[in-house]
């Protein structure tokens, strides 16, 4: 960043000089004033030591002004994050480093970081004299208890006379984003009825192993065990073939969540739509641990990552990216403006989706009926259901909106549904297990994936 032009034209001469006249402090200020007041009194009552005194207090804000304008500073500035991804509530520190990369040596620099409110005050940082080639780095930490993706910059840098007559600000044109993702809650590894479509005896198979006649081949590679050689083929194709392993298809789950804005109330770190928001990003990164296929579906019918087969994470080696995109989606989820569960059940009528995971807000009779169909699509559904109403009190249920609940919630345990009522302020680990207790045992698999 260089301050100070090279060359200037007499326009842009008067420019510099009404900005370098703007950047005055207080101080330069009241010396100007003082010094203009002096003169003026000496020429009345013809006093020319006064009138020096008045010269002198007029000429240095001036003087200030102009060589702070006029000097030529060529610095370089950096913004690094760590991390650029951190979970509500968790830190992330800033670090900043400022290179003199001119020749001559830099005067009194502050330096000053812009960052949104929610984040914390905005950072000011007082650099020394920094020498020609040399380097300062500064740090500070930003926190936010609320999700979202907030822009860091730009970075400005003020300059100071010594005497603090005059200040002048210069900014980087380069800003960085912090992505503040949902907090994540561990959860235990409960079993779940149908949860597991993917590995195992009685599983699908991606290749079928029944006798030499069905083998695929293929090509022998460094490494491959020489037991496995299909000498048939090699003769065949007059090169080594081997017999491919069996690679048994990974087990699928759906998180869907429902994002209307109609069914939540309230807004805030602790309101029913964050609390859903939530169990959701935990869910996600629960299966993900697990060696699970994962999407999150919304009401809208989007699904995330929306690559490989039917909108599912890839292979093991892209969880990490898959999981990464998620979150960010999860970071600057919104409120939608959908009535109903129509298009998210489009989605997943397609076929068997494996374990599907929802957290629903508020159903009326037609979306219950909606969200009940849904299980007949899955291996084994699990639903939590958020009860606004229960949400914006602080104490105390309405009889009648409970008794609503509980029938809704019959609904869907009629249906195939594991549905379980989620009151305020409970911990979604608590709900976790207590699924796993509701559950009816019915098709009951044990959730860790085995391998044949």
């Amino acid at each position: 960043m260089t301050h100070g032009g090279t060359a200037r034209t007499a326009e842009e001469a008067r420019g510099g000089l009404r900005t370098a006249l703007a950047g005055l402090t207080t101080r330069g200020r009241s010396f100007l004033a003082a010094g203009v007041a002096a003169a003026i009194c000496a020429y009345v009552l013809g006093q020319g030591e006064l009138l020096r005194v008045g010269l002198l207090l007029a000429v240095l804000p001036l003087a200030c002004a102009t060589v702070l304008y006029r000097t030529r500073y060529r610095v370089a500035g950096s913004r690094r994050l760590s991390p650029s991804r951190v979970p509500a509530g968790s830190e992330a520190r800033v670090h900043l480093r400022m290179d003199n990369v001119s020749r001559l040596p830099t005067g009194l620099l502050m330096l000053q970081d812009r960052v949104p409110y929610v984040l914390g005050p905005r950072p000011r940082f007082v650099l020394d004299r920094v020498e020609a080639g040399g380097r300062r780095e500064v740090s500070y930490r930003v926190r936010s208890d609320l999700r979202g993706r907030y822009p860091l910059g730009p970075l400005q840098l003020r300059l100071t006379d010594p005497f603090g007559m005059c200040e002048l600000t210069r900014s980087f044109s380069t800003y960085d984003t912090l992505t503040v993702i949902p907090r994540v809650e561990p959860l235990p590894p409960v079993r779940f009825a149908g949860e597991a479509q993917g590995y195992g005896d009685g599983r699908q198979r991606s290749l079928a192993l029944a006798g030499e006649d069905d083998v695929i081949p293929r090509g022998y590679r460094y490494g491959d065990d020489l037991r496995r050689v299909h000498w048939r083929s090699t003769a065949r194709y007059g090169e080594l073939m081997v017999r491919r392993e069996e690679q048994p298809q990974r087990a699928r789950c759906t998180v869907l969540l429902d994002t209307r804005a109609i069914a939540f109330q309230g807004a805030g770190p602790d309101s029913a739509f964050e609390w859903a928001v939530t169990g959701a990003a935990s869910t996600l990164v629960h299966m993900l641990e697990r060696g699970f296929s994962v999407r999150l579906l919304t009401d809208t019918g989007s699904s995330v990552p929306g690559e490989g087969a039917d909108g599912f994470a890839g292979a093991s080696q892209e969880s990490a990216d898959a999981a990464g995109l998620m979150m960010d989606t999860l970071a600057v989820i919104d409120h939608s403006d959908g009535a109903g569960l129509s298009r998210a059940y489009d989605v997943l009528r397609g076929g068997n989706e494996g374990l599907l995971v929802a957290f629903f807000g508020d159903l009326d009779e037609e979306q219950t009926a909606m969200a009940a169909k849904m299980s007949g699509r899955s291996g084994g559904a699990l639903a939590f259901v958020l009860d606004s109403d229960a949400w914006g009190r602080e104490t105390g249920d309405v009889p009648g909106a409970c008794a609503r609940s509980e029938e809704r919630l019959r609904l869907l345990r009629e249906a195939g549904w594991t549905a379980l009522r989620v009151p305020r302020g409970v911990a979604l680990t608590e709900l976790w297990r207590e699924a796993d207790r509701q559950r009816t045992g019915v098709g009951a698999v044990s959730g860790t994936e085995g391998r044949s």
